[in-house]
């Protein structure tokens, strides 16, 4: 539970600090022209990305109640954080990283969207038990009926007064 609990910590601040760190990386290890042009599109994007999926993650209940992701969050998400760390080395790899951080990207929106909905669909589940247990109990042995007779329960607006309509009259 506690590595979950750090992993949603740092899924916020990682939507800053990941984008820095590939403008940091690109000052250490260098790009060159066209690394140049990669950054100025690869860090607005992995900004958004990072905090549209953290957004989605935090957005499923369970995630709010427990203050912690699930494994499968740590997995995919965090395979995504490394790979975006290792696109800022710009070594050799650093093409094979990218494209996996693209891959990855994709999987973890997948996953969190995936997960908010199963989430969501176990909730109402739950609510809809809930109400048919309520409404089986109501209507059950021990409900009003129960003795075989009529109810004498009247609707809330009739207070067993004699009620008189007036129509208007248009000429």
């Amino acid at each position: 539970m506690l590595i979950r609990r750090a992993f949603l910590r740092w899924l916020v601040a990682a939507v800053v600090v990941l984008p820095v760190w590939l403008g940091v990386g690109w000052l250490i290890y260098g790009g060159g022209g066209w690394g140049t042009l990669g950054l100025i599109i690869t860090v607005p994007v992995a900004f958004i990305s990072l905090g549209i999926i953290a957004l989605i993650v935090w957005a499923r209940p369970t995630v709010r109640a427990e203050r912690a992701v699930s494994w499968t969050d740590v997995g995919v998400v965090g395979a995504w954080h490394l790979s975006i760390i290792g696109v800022a080395f710009y070594g050799e790899t650093a093409t094979i990283f990218s494209v996996l951080a693209i891959l990855l990207a994709i999987a973890a929106f997948w996953s969190s969207i995936w997960q908010l909905v199963s989430d969501g669909a176990r909730r109402v589940q739950a609510s809809m038990a809930e109400f048919e247990r309520l409404a089986a109990q109501q209507s059950g042995p021990n409900g009003p009926d129960a003795a075989g007779g009529t109810s004498t329960r009247r609707p809330p607006h009739d207070d067993g007064d004699d009620v008189i309509i007036i129509h208007e009259a248009r000429d």
